[in-house]
């Protein structure tokens, strides 16, 4: 038995495994990460990458780059050309993000799931913004980016963003241990949420990046500041930023959660199904039928 199937079968004890990766000073461990990770010496950069590895699926034979300065640059690591084809049907919105598909469906009124018998609303996640009335009845996607995963995000449809909302909050895992014990697990963490309006329909679509435990930051193209843990929030930003389906957005420091919510109308596409890996790039929802047009 190798020394990485023994520490996977060690953390799928769920005990211990949210012990380790929770009962832990978080916010001060997740900055200490931000710090460490950023350290330009190559023998730290490989013995880092080597030891993620014990832990993690990490591929990097479609990384741009074939060595790294750091183990941050190997986490924001930027994809070889063409190896996530965008889906070019105008009716359909591709996923962000490389992701597992968690809870997804309709939102019922306000109401929607984090995992079985956790519920949250769109005012405990959005707050009273307009994202959260446009949603109402609509429909979402969680998609869990792991560890190992593709950490950039793109833009799902031609849009526009014109809102920027971060909300600073703690670093709790969001793997499906924690999201089965703790209550509105995604309302307590770090966040920015995306109000952005789809070109031509103007249908309000939000993607609402979620911060975790390791995770020092998300950092968006089109701001000029770095959204981390010493801000105090929320911040809204506000912007009017255009977006080519399938253009990077931006990108976490290391792996986390991203949800993609959308108006009544639009429906799931079929490969979306929990526990299902999903690529940048492939379908992920489907615009209303023609003549459904954006409430104003």
């Amino acid at each position: 038995m190798t020394l990485r199937s023994v520490i996977s079968r060690v953390f799928r004890q769920e005990d211990l495994n949210f012990l380790v990766t929770n009962r832990i000073p978080r916010r001060l461990f997740t900055r200490f990460m931000g710090w460490f990770s950023r350290i330009e010496h190559p023998l730290v950069c490989e013995l880092s990458i080597g030891v993620w590895r014990l832990f993690a699926d990490l591929n990097l034979e479609e990384a741009k780059k074939a060595r790294f300065k750091s183990l941050h640059e190997c986490f924001i690591r930027e994809l070889k050309d063409g190896v996530r084809p965008i889906e070019p049907e105008p009716t359909v919105l591709v996923s962000p993000c490389d992701a597992i598909v968690g809870a997804s469906g309709r939102i019922e009124g306000t109401l929607l799931i984090q995992a079985k018998g956790f519920p949250y609303t769109l005012h405990d996640l959005l707050g009273d913004s307009e994202p959260a009335g446009a949603h109402r009845n609509g429909c979402y996607v969680t998609l869990r980016i792991t560890s190992g995963m593709y950490h950039r995000f793109h833009a799902p449809h031609d849009c526009r963003v014109k809102q920027v909302t971060y909300v600073s909050g703690d670093t709790w895992n969001v793997n499906p241990i924690a999201l089965k014990r703790i209550e509105k697990l995604f309302c307590k963490n770090e966040r920015a949420i995306l109000e952005t309006r789809l070109e031509p329909s103007g249908h309000v679509v939000t993607l609402v990046p979620v911060a975790a435990v390791l995770v020092a930051g998300i950092r968006l193209h089109f701001l000029d500041i770095l959204l981390h843990l010493q801000h105090r929030g929320p911040n809204v930003i506000a912007c009017d930023t255009p977006f080519r389906k399938g253009e990077e957005m931006g990108w976490f420091q290391h792996g986390s959660t991203l949800i993609v919510f959308a108006p009544d109308g639009f429906t799931l596409s079929e490969n979306v199904k929990e526990g299902a890996v999903i690529r940048t790039g492939q379908p992920l929802l489907r615009l209303p039928e023609r003549g459904q047009r954006a409430s104003r």
